[in-house]
């Protein structure tokens, strides 16, 4: 359960409620609260009465530290979905300034400087993605995509510090979790970094002076730093603005959202295939389905509370539901069609799918032979030689559905099937086909 907060205008007196004794009337609100993405507010009562008398634009930011963003980001892409749906404005901002010094909320370390003309080839790798999910225009409620490099990269500095530096104190942002938790473990933590809150704040400012923007979200991480801009906002504008802030999305083993064993789950399909991105939700463990359908997808409250109830092999079918839908929103009906029917091909039927993910292998290693182990590293099916010993003792490991009991066996061009390619599995739902180059 997560809660709410009211702050005073007069002496930032902060006060809590639980989300038990709150009942928004917005559209907006009604769906983040049932659906389980609030976790913080700022001044609910205000924030659902301007939702109900106008649009409302509300911007989540996304620094371009790699050419695509992951599963975890979805929470934030759904929420910004959701809003434009309730008939407020979305706003994606690309963190093109802010990426330049590394946000170290939930860091242990400082992040790697980037280069400038990285960070631009991240951003145009970002930008396809909320094509998918946003509508982009010049009407009211159309989402649009800033860059905040736009006004950060043209700061002067001592005037910026001159103008903004006074509205921050080092004591409160001492307290802040994100400098916090680094300093108690003794991690260093830049100026540089030391400086993102107070950029991102003013991207907030910046924001509501050029777009009217209302509302920054944002994952609990972000808690702080959104806080911040609302200040910023109040004591430089006297504009009243707002915060609001989903839960901490983890898997029911604890693992972080987004993460798997072979790395994370990209929503760009050149770095994870729409098959990848089918096979990643049919995983879903029984605990997580109920939470995923309500976060990920668009089914009624109804069919997700539904479809969480079931239980034993009959919850298998709400996880292809989850898969499907959620894959149908990112890559569209076709590709979540074509990602079941081959799974269904290559589990239920025991045949090879031919939408399978391929890693190619140079034919002359085959003609040498390669070793079990070395190629199931490569095709990511495991990250040590020692992980896939003990994997194929176990008896998880089989190459074109045989099991494998030779940890030292040696593939080669005599293993090609018919189809002329390799069909490595780590269990019963990880599969790659190798094909030699």
């Amino acid at each position: 359960m997560g809660f709410l907060i009211t702050y005073s205008k007069l002496d930032d007196h902060i006060m809590t409620e639980t989300l038990d004794n709150y009942t928004p009337k917005s559209e907006f609100l009604k769906v983040m609260l049932e659906r389980g993405f609030i976790h913080q507010c700022t001044d609910p009562e205000a924030l659902d009465k301007r939702l109900q008398s106008e649009v409302v634009p509300a911007y989540i930011g996304f620094d371009c530290t790699a050419s695509s963003l992951h599963v975890g980001s979805l929470v934030q892409i759904m929420m910004l979905r959701h809003l434009q749906k309730a008939g407020h404005k979305p706003i994606a901002l690309m963190g093109g300034g802010t990426t330049k010094i590394g946000d170290p909320s939930g860091k242990d370390e400082s992040r790697q400087i980037l280069t400038f003309e990285k960070i631009n080839e991240n951003m145009n790798g970002i930008k396809s993605v909320f094509s998918r999910y946003l509508k982009f225009g010049d009407a009211s409620s159309d989402a649009i995509m800033p860059n905040n490099a736009d006004w950060l990269d043209d700061l002067m500095y001592i005037d910026f510090l001159r103008t903004v530096g006074p509205h921050f104190t080092i004591n409160r942002m001492l307290t802040f979790e994100s400098v916090k938790m680094r300093l108690d473990r003794e991690t260093p933590l830049t100026f540089l970094e030391f400086n993102y809150m107070i950029l991102q704040a003013y991207d907030f400012l910046e924001l509501q002076r050029r777009e009217g923007c209302a509302m920054q979200m944002g994952g609990s991480d972000q808690w702080g730093n959104i806080i911040n801009g609302v200040e910023l906002n109040r004591r430089m504008d006297r504009k009243e603005v707002f915060g609001l802030t989903t839960p901490l999305i983890t898997l029911a083993n604890g693992a972080k959202m987004g993460k798997t064993a072979t790395g994370a789950v990209w929503l760009n399909e050149e770095l994870c295939s729409s098959y990848d991105f089918w096979q990643f939700w049919r995983n879903t463990a029984d605990a997580d389905v109920g939470r995923f359908l309500a976060l990920f997808t668009e089914l009624p409250m109804d069919e997700v509370r539904r479809l969480a109830e079931l239980e034993g092999q009959e919850i298998n079918d709400a996880k292809k539901v989850l898969a499907n839908e959620a894959t149908t929103l990112l890559h569209g009906a076709d590709a979540a069609r074509k990602a079941e029917e081959t799974a269904i091909k290559a589990f239920e039927d025991r045949s090879l799918g031919a939408d399978l993910p391929t890693v190619e292998v140079p034919q002359t290693e085959l003609e040498e032979g390669i070793q079990i182990s070395d190629l199931y590293v490569t095709a990511g099916l495991g990250s040590s030689k020692g992980e896939i010993r003990r994997l194929i003792k176990q008896g998880g490991a089989k190459l074109n559905d045989e099991k494998i009991t030779d940890g030292e066996m040696r593939v080669t061009l005599d293993q090609l099937n018919e189809q002329g390619s390799i069909k490595l599995s780590a269990g019963k739902k990880r599969h790659i086909l190798i094909l030699p180059k």
